[in-house]
């Protein structure tokens, strides 16, 4: 079988973020980038149903070529081989998915696995729109995957709960936190890394309508925290909360 994965460079979660002057987004310079922790859980399930299925892990990401450092990642991890559509720009969930689209067309896998959603933008529609386009069965969310022929099951999380799905494949599927816990990559894995195929491909050559769908007009700092109040007694406490929060 064959797994094509996605994966995106983000910043890092641990890091503090700082807006332009402008607003117009996040200042980058010196800020640790690292692989979507979605993607990630992404790629250690391509790799786990691998050893059960056999096949090969393709990964694949947009972006300059900063990103090699993502898909490196990724290969060291134990992928296959890597795609590196190169773009300057900054693209919206559509444009990803129809650039998508192109690159599951040529390599025709079985499977593609996604994060979720990237922790930079939170979009949460990239995957939804692939399987839209391609005119494939989707999984989103996923729990738990299992493979069995060309049916995928999906135990994907829902509000209150977890729902039980499956599709036929070649199929879309999203990984959510609880699929697993990616893999540390061992030292022999990333000196292979270094020697596995990567090849990088100019968004210019695929042919896709780039426009955005979605003007992003700027960024705001979240409101600054008001400072807490002590109360007397319990009483004093109800007696706020009804007529100044208005929450009773």
């Amino acid at each position: 079988m064959k797994f094509l994965v996605t994966v995106k460079r983000v910043t890092d979660y641990e890091a503090k973020i700082k807006l332009k002057a402008d607003k117009s987004g996040i200042v980058t310079d010196g800020v640790n980038m690292i692989m979507n922790p979605f993607d990630e859980i992404g790629v250690e399930e391509a790799l786990r149903q691998k050893e059960k299925h056999g096949g090969e892990v393709v990964v694949v990401t947009l972006g300059t070529t900063d990103a090699v450092a993502q898909l490196r990642s990724a290969l060291a991890m134990g992928a296959d081989r890597a795609i590196l559509v190169r773009s300057d720009a900054a693209l919206d969930s559509f444009a990803v998915a129809q650039v998508l689209a192109k690159v599951v067309e040529k390599e025709k896998p079985d499977v593609v696995l996604m994060g979720k959603q990237a922790i930079d933008d939170d979009s949460n529609q990239a995957s939804q729109i692939l399987a839209e386009l391609l005119g494939w069965g989707q999984a989103t969310f996923a729990n738990t995957i299992n493979i069995d022929g060309r049916t995928a099951t999906v135990v994907r999380e829902a509000d209150g709960g977890l729902e039980t799905v499956s599709t036929t494949l070649p199929a879309v599927i999203s990984t959510d936190l609880r699929l697993n816990e990616p893999r540390y990559a061992s030292l022999p894995g990333i000196m292979k890394a270094k020697k596995k195929p990567l090849e990088e491909v100019d968004i210019a050559t695929l042919g896709v309508d780039l426009a955005p769908k979605v003007k992003l007009i700027g960024f705001e700092e979240p409101a600054a925290k008001k400072a807490g109040q002590k109360v007397a007694d319990v009483a004093t406490l109800l007696e706020k909360l009804k007529t100044e929060a208005k929450v009773l």
